[in-house]
């Protein structure tokens, strides 16, 4: 399953890299997260989908 993050829902409150740096990190400006691995299995994925605020993480 792909990790995917909505880009227009994302508020780039920092959540989901604060709780998942293997898989999220901010883009360029700094103002939304990205998904720095697609694939990552790690089990703080979950973690990181449950603390977005947006709900604009998702597993496709």
């Amino acid at each position: 399953m792909a990790i995917v993050i909505d880009d227009d829902a994302c508020m780039g409150c920092e959540a989901c890299v604060e709780t998942c740096p293997d898989a999220f990190e901010m883009n360029g400006d700094g103002d939304k997260a990205v998904v720095k691995d697609p694939e990552a299995e790690a089990d703080c994925v979950d973690e990181a989908i449950d603390a977005c605020p947006a709900e604009a993480i998702t597993k496709s």
